[in-house]
């Protein structure tokens, strides 16, 4: 009704415990939980915690990521290079320029924003494998070996 507002409905509130300023650059993927703000450039994935539900990633429209971003809430309004797989919901801001497939269950789009890749539809999350385990040893980074499976 009146004064109500459905830009943010289904949106969880945000609130930004991590933010990577307009002159970070990082190299390396990062995985975080709640609310990550990012205003500069990185180079790599971006995960959220698989146990944090309400994680919201905002790429602003100074920002870059090059790499795949995994999280329930994306909203982008900068440049992306890569996917971009959202359990929940994706919001393409005006500014947002993405290079790479989206996979999302719901989709905001506003004018002005570009994709170049498919959008992919999906009711149900996308099962992630694993990440290999890796060792360092005198310097050395190798793969552990793989762990023999339980019996029941």
């Amino acid at each position: 009704m009146f004064g109500s507002s459905r830009k943010d409905a289904g949106r969880p509130a945000l609130a930004v415990e991590t933010l990577i300023g307009a002159r970070t650059v990082i190299k390396g993927d990062v995985s975080f939980a709640g609310g990550l703000h990012v205003d500069g450039n990185i180079k790599g994935s971006v995960y959220a915690k698989s146990d944090d539900q309400q994680a919201m990633l905002v790429l602003s429209d100074k920002g870059t990521i090059e790499g795949e971003v995994r999280a329930p809430h994306v909203v982008i309004n900068g440049t992306m290079h890569g996917d971009i797989i959202a359990t929940e919901r994706v919001e393409l801001a005006a500014q947002a320029r993405v290079h790479g497939n989206i996979y999302y269950k719901l989709l905001e789009m506003a004018a002005g924003a570009q994709v170049n890749g498919q959008i992919v539809h999906e009711e149900e999350p996308r099962k992630q494998l694993p990440r290999p385990e890796t060792v360092v040893h005198e310097g050395e980074v190798t793969e552990a070996p793989a762990r023999s499976a339980r019996r029941a």
